[in-house]
């Protein structure tokens, strides 16, 4: 008679797979920090143990193991909740390694992408609270992001499908009632996408499927509608004006709103703003909040900080490249921008047809053109320079770089990045690309990219 191992045989083995689980996630979604392992603990729970420390950085105990984790500047808020979410995630899997009965209710944790795991935990930890709540309550986001990313291989007459679902939460929300279940309602899950119509009634731009907290889709609303009591609220961050209306949604409630957009992204909403994208090819933790109080502190002009960040969303959406440099003394502009270039100079000193239009936005600030002229001047080749009191300098601006480009030649990412970098040493710059990402230099360096 062969006799099963005891439990504790194994655990060693287990142990060190869980850790390299653990430095996977956490190097994935915090690329730029450092998970050391610092020394070994007597108590080796799979609860995960937080200590403060005094330097920025974060340290913890699990599984008998101590881990310092590190990075070049303090964790944001989101920062420390992703590492928390992950870290979570994987205890509860472990748990239910050890314990037979609830396992087996519940094997769709070990599938799927673990990556997704995480954002769905993020996203509502009340699932991975511990074995019981992971085998009983639904995981909603998980199957929200299975919908998105399949639909995200399908088309429409040659053009590509954009949908969405709001998950209702589960805090209290004075404007919308908790949702009744019909009683023949679907659930939100794959089987939804083999369903011709569907893509059709949800766009994800316009209307979403509303998913009760059984994770059934139970109704069909206006975005628009949905978010009307809360849009006299002030949203946390500015956001892309495609999407001012989902962010509008999440403020309260603990709504959660998911988006495959018509650039094949998946986007994700919560308590006001953008937590997460699904980009080429990764999950990424957006981080915006601490990312845009960056931003502002550095530019020290609340109005110009909030518009010029919302022009570059807005033109990171269409996929249009564009820059804006905040010289820190406007003064300085001739040390980056050829004379011919700047706003101020006289007409008859002007050469190219370009250069004749620059009456139009002379004495103008970016603080008083609308939304969309600011965006159309950006999208001209070139660099919107201004100053801090947000008076327009140049537009469509040739930058002077250490890597010479010649005027006539279209500047490319390569180029773009340079002239980035290059005019960073004079101020801050908001650099867009054409593959739709948002970047901030500063100094000579990239602070962050959203």
């Amino acid at each position: 008679m062969v006799r099963s191992a005891p439990k504790e045989s194994g655990q060693p083995a287990l142990n060190g797979l869980y850790q390299q689980l653990l430095r996977r996630g956490v190097h994935y979604f915090l690329p730029t920090s450092h998970l050391e392992i610092v020394g070994q603990v007597p108590e080796r729970t799979p609860q995960i143990v937080f200590e403060a420390v005094s330097n920025g950085g974060l340290s913890f105990d699990w599984l008998g193991t101590r881990y310092a984790l590190s990075n070049h500047k303090e964790f944001s808020d989101h920062q420390q909740k992703m590492v928390r979410s992950i870290a979570k995630f994987l205890s509860t899997r472990y748990e239910l390694l050890f314990n037979r009965d609830v396992a087996a209710q519940n094997m769709p944790i070990f599938g799927g992408l673990t990556e997704d795991r995480y954002v769905s935990t993020f996203l509502d930890g009340r699932v991975f609270d511990d074995a019981v709540s992971a085998a009983t309550l639904p995981d909603r986001v998980s199957e929200a992001i299975e919908v998105l990313r399949i639909s995200a291989l399908s088309s429409y007459e040659d053009k590509r499908i954009s949908t969405g679902a709001l998950l209702f939460g589960a805090w209290p929300d004075a404007c919308h009632s908790v949702p009744s279940q019909p009683a023949d309602a679907l659930p939100y899950s794959s089987d939804l996408t083999a369903i011709h119509s569907f893509h059709r009634i949800c766009d994800g731009l316009r209307t979403i499927a509303l998913v009760d907290e059984k994770g059934f889709m139970v109704e069909l609303v206006d975005v628009q509608e949905w978010a009307q009591p809360f849009s006299a609220l002030e949203l946390p961050v500015p956001s892309a004006r495609r999407y001012r209306t989902h962010c509008q949604a999440t403020l309260c409630g603990g709504h959660i709103c998911l988006v495959l957009t018509p650039n094949g992204e998946i986007k994700i909403f919560g308590d006001g703003v953008q937590l997460f994208n699904f980009f080429d090819g990764r999950w990424h933790l957006t981080d915006s909040v601490s990312k845009y109080e960056a931003w502002e502190a550095a530019i020290g002009r609340k109005e110009l900080a909030a518009r010029l960040f919302s022009a570059g969303l807005n033109l990171a959406e269409h996929r249009r490249g564009g820059m804006f440099v905040v010289l820190d003394d406007g003064r300085q502009a001739r040390q980056i921008v050829s004379a011919l270039d700047l706003l101020e100079t006289a007409r008859r000193e002007r050469a190219s047809a370009k250069n004749r239009l620059h009456y139009l936005l002379q004495k103008s600030r970016a603080t008083d053109l609308s939304s969309a002229v600011l965006e159309s001047i950006a999208q001209i080749d070139g660099s919107v320079v201004l100053d801090l009191d947000s008076r327009l300098l140049a537009f469509g601006a040739i930058l002077r770089h250490r890597q010479q480009v010649a005027e006539d030649e279209e500047i490319g990412e390569g180029g773009r990045t340079a002239a980035a970098i290059g005019a960073s040493q004079f101020g801050n710059v908001l650099m867009v690309s054409e593959g739709g990402q948002l970047s901030f230099y500063q100094k000579g360096h990239c602070v962050w990219t959203l």
